[in-house]
């Protein structure tokens, strides 16, 4: 099989998502306390949480579903009884800076991505969650040079495993389906969405269970630079 397009997810695929996560949520812990919000990090995680799964029953399948920001207001809204525009744009800001300093690459991921454009394979990062954000982790991962196309779920209006988010890059690319592999991480939202367009699949960093069907990988692997066994 010749394969002429690699998509790859970003976000625990490319490099390690909860460490990242964790740090995040620890550093948005410790400006609310500089703000003079009395919390513990037991309370503040109870009332991220209480945010988060808010905003994610209303905006389900849509970008803004991530967004730390719209957590951390809904989170205000809840211990306040009202907005903190400002507090809420200080915990975000707070939140995501850190993420981003604590982000590295897993082992060969740029060097995979550079062995893939040199044989002639387009490479683009298609991932869930806002432009913004992502584009702020590739420039921070120093991914830019060695992706072709970046696509997230805002500019589709619909996430993975919606087929916008396989069929756009696809058109972007001039590529079909039968010549471009999927690799990411979540089996219902990489490999199934993938899988029913017609792409082959790629699980790494993530777990079958036993799936079958459209949420079974064509392939598994150990380590990021397997891709290129798979491809070229």
């Amino acid at each position: 099989m010749s394969y002429e397009a690699v998509f790859f997810d970003l976000d625990d695929t490319l490099y390690s998502y909860p460490e990242c996560n964790e740090a995040g949520k620890e550093a948005a812990w410790r400006e609310a306390r500089e703000l003079g919000y009395d919390l513990s990090r037991g309370e503040f995680d109870d009332l991220y949480a209480a945010g988060r799964r808010e905003v994610k029953r209303e905006l389900a399948g849509t970008a803004s579903a991530h967004e730390r920001f719209l957590y951390f207001k809904r989170a205000l809204e809840f211990h306040t009884g009202t907005h903190r525009a400002k507090h809420a744009l200080a915990l975000g800001e707070a939140y995501w800076g850190t993420y981003v300093e604590e982000m590295a690459l897993f082992d060969g991921v740029r060097e995979t991505l550079r062995e893939l454009q040199a044989a002639g394979v387009d490479v683009a990062i298609v991932s869930n969650l806002t432009t913004r954000i992502q584009l702020k982790k590739i420039d921070r991962l120093g991914l830019d040079e060695c992706v072709d196309l970046v696509l997230t779920s805002e500019e589709t209006g619909s996430e993975k495993p919606s087929s916008v988010m396989f069929t756009l890059p696809l058109a972007q690319l001039d590529r079909r389906p039968s010549e471009t592999v999927m690799v990411g991480n979540d089996v219902e939202t990489d490999v199934e969405g993938a899988n029913a367009v017609g792409l082959t699949t790629v699980l790494f960093n993530g777990e079958t269970d036993g799936e079958a069907g459209n949420r079974q990988p064509d392939h598994q692997i150990d380590a990021i630079g397997e891709v290129s066994e798979v491809v070229l």
